[in-house]
């Protein structure tokens, strides 16, 4: 008996130190000092969070909150604190460069990325076209390395009409088909073994997501996405995307299903708006099925198109649509990355009237813009949020998910 309670004492003198510590040193509890634990103490100290914090909807990690809303138990989710404690220490400028896919550009692109804090780059044939394949890996890593945060590098190599890599013949010594062409030869082992070996080819120039595969079921010539799509029934078509998801991501190459909803037969979004006319229930009788199956397979990215897909939302396109963001993550259960078609197509420049697109989608939830202005999108976002136009939790949310998403990629090892 005499030992425990000496015990006792023992732990109460040391509580008693550590709370003089944290809380004695002055009245001004409100100061940044003495707010933040130092970065000595371990991960397993005890925090203590008070009633008022308990009920305030916020979780404390000590020296980091964030709101409970957050919590989704995403494929991410593992990275929050990590990537919620960085984004709390950046600038607004900071975090809107963050949540930019930005086209390429043809000159000093790591001085521009490191200019506008840009979260990413997606790149186009120009960018392969001339180049030899160490110039190409050392200008990937080049702006990688550009800022703080490292760079998602991506590109749009579905194969066929879309294929960015296999122009280059010091790349590779044939062109990489598309999916239908391949299944048509060897079915989906043939699509597998061909992604493979441009995921390969990727990791070894220094790209890290590729904006494929199209998920889109599409079984008319006369369709705009007849050639991109595989060309089958949503049961194959949802075989392919799970199986294409898996083997991407497990050779270290993030993924994107596009385009969501689906695009079905719709016109060519790059020239103009498309109206999609079909009921919900057929969406979810076959064009969710294949997003749906890539989602369950774990894909980090989900893209979505600028259809105005009037059984979801008459008014708005989809990218620009709060109503098509809540069915993906609350009907599909997808918790990655949505990233926006590129905001220049057309289909957009000729709809949005209230706010610039750019300020649009992130209002409608995306948390990356695909972009070829990407000064403009800066500039909007920064913008908006200093006029009260974008809350600015919605941009650290954003920012939080995006480099959650580059921790579980490995992109940030600290």
């Amino acid at each position: 008996m005499k030992n425990r309670i000496t015990k006792l004492l023992i732990i109460s003198v040391l509580l008693s130190s550590v709370l003089c510590t944290s809380g004695c040193t002055g009245n001004d509890r409100s100061s940044k000092a003495s707010s933040k634990a130092p970065s000595s103490v371990s991960s397993s100290s005890v925090s203590v969070v008070s009633e008022e914090e308990e009920s305030s909807g916020f979780t404390d990690y000590g020296t980091r909150v964030y709101p409970e809303s957050w919590n989704d138990n995403g494929i991410f989710s593992a990275y929050y604190q990590k990537a919620y404690d960085i984004v709390q220490n950046m600038t607004l400028e900071e975090k809107a460069g963050q949540i930019i896919l930005a086209r390429c550009p043809a000159l000093d692109g790591a001085a521009w990325a490191k200019e506008f804090h840009l979260g990413g780059y997606v790149l186009f044939g120009r960018d392969f076209d001339d180049y030899t394949r160490n110039e190409i890996t050392a200008n990937n890593r080049a702006y990688i390395d550009s800022q703080k945060i490292p760079m998602i590098i991506a590109v749009d190599e579905e194969g066929g009409d879309v294929s960015r890599l296999s122009y280059n013949p010091e790349l590779t010594d044939h062109k990489f088909r598309s999916s239908r062409e391949l299944f048509e030869i060897g079915g989906i082992q043939a699509i597998i073994d061909e992604a493979s070996e441009k995921n390969k080819l990727m990791k070894s120039l220094n790209i890290n997501t590729n904006l494929a595969p199209v998920c889109d079921i599409s079984m008319s010539e006369e369709d705009f996405m007849y050639s991109r799509s595989l060309g089958q029934a949503p049961d194959i078509t949802s075989d392919f995307v799970r199986q294409y998801t898996s083997v991407s991501q497990s050779e270290g190459i993030s993924v994107a299903l596009k385009h969501f909803p689906g695009y079905g037969n719709n016109a060519d979004t790059h020239t103009g708006i498309a109206i999609d006319e079909r009921t919900y229930e057929t969406f979810v009788q076959n064009d969710f099925k294949p997003f749906k199956a890539g989602i369950d397979e774990g894909a980090h990215m989900v893209l979505v198109s600028h259809n105005i897909v009037k059984c979801m939302d008459e008014d708005y396109p989809a990218s620009l649509s709060s109503k098509v963001h809540d069915i993906l993550r609350n009907e599909l259960g997808f918790t990655g990355i949505i990233i926006t078609d590129d905001l220049e197509m057309d289909a957009i420049n000729k709809y949005i009237t209230d706010y610039s697109p750019n300020v649009a989608a992130v209002l409608a939830g995306n948390d990356m813009l695909c972009v070829s202005d990407y000064e403009e999108a800066y500039n909007d976002m920064i913008t908006a949020v200093q006029n009260a136009k974008i809350d600015p939790d919605v941009l650290d949310h954003a920012a939080t998910r995006v480099i959650a998403w580059k921790y579980a990629k490995g992109l940030i090892t600290e």
